[in-house]
């Protein structure tokens, strides 16, 4: 009809093109909302990790069942205590801090990483006739650990309670954790509300990237790895 005309295929490429983008940023969303980066602040996990790796972080998801022995996680640990190793120097402190800003990665004064030792209800124990670290009575096997390294630098013995774990570092060398924290009235264990993530992988610096996973260590007894 005059006065009239039919829609070319623009109206229509534009339409795609908006439905596109509005799927890309929900997607970028999903990850944003699934995955972080953090930097690592001290030594307590050395050599596994090191002060300024970028580490992939998975966010939890609401079932606490999800975190498992051997997982390296980051907590939210105020009032854990920092490695007392001496910090990297300060000019490349301050280089590493504004590299991460700059590429968006949080960088928390309160969070810590730590791996999984002891689950809810669990008894954790140190240290067995071999030195080693026993879960209900049970030795853990620590493939993670430097050798020679001993399980722990001092002895302990606490049973986890419902809702918490009992985190160490794997420089059991270094104060971190929860060893440090024995005379308080939970014992030194963390909620696992405060659990932030898991730690799947270095990014940053690329000589040092790889996967980190979940080492899937359980109690061993002698008599299992026959």
């Amino acid at each position: 009809m005059p006065g009239t005309s039919s829609p070319g295929p623009w109206p229509s490429f534009g339409r795609v093109v908006v439905l596109l983008l509005v799927a890309g940023l929900a997607a970028a969303g999903v990850r944003v909302l699934l995955v972080r980066s953090f930097v690592v602040p001290d030594t307590a996990m050395a050599p596994s990790l090191t002060v300024g790796d970028r580490v992939v972080v998975r966010l939890p998801s609401p079932d606490p069942g999800e975190v498992r022995r051997g997982d390296v996680v980051v907590v939210n640990g105020e009032g854990l205590p920092t490695s007392s190793a001496p910090p990297p120097r300060p000019g490349l402190a301050a280089a590493g801090r504004s590299l991460a800003k700059a590429l968006g990665t949080p960088i928390g004064e309160s969070e810590r990483v730590r791996r999984v030792i002891g689950l809810p209800g669990e008894r954790v124990t140190c240290c067995d006739a071999d030195g080693k670290i026993t879960v209900n009575g049970r030795a853990l096997d620590e493939p993670y650990l430097p050798r020679p390294s001993p399980a722990s630098s001092f002895p302990f013995d606490v049973r986890v309670p419902p809702g918490r774990l009992w985190l160490m570092g794997d420089d059991r060398e270094d104060p971190g954790g929860s060893r440090a924290h024995l005379g308080d009235p939970d014992g030194g264990t963390v909620p696992l509300g405060r659990v932030v993530g898991r730690v799947v992988s270095i990014w940053w610096p690329w000589g040092r990237a790889t996967g980190i996973g979940s080492a899937d260590v359980g109690p061993k007894t002698r008599e299992d790895a026959e």
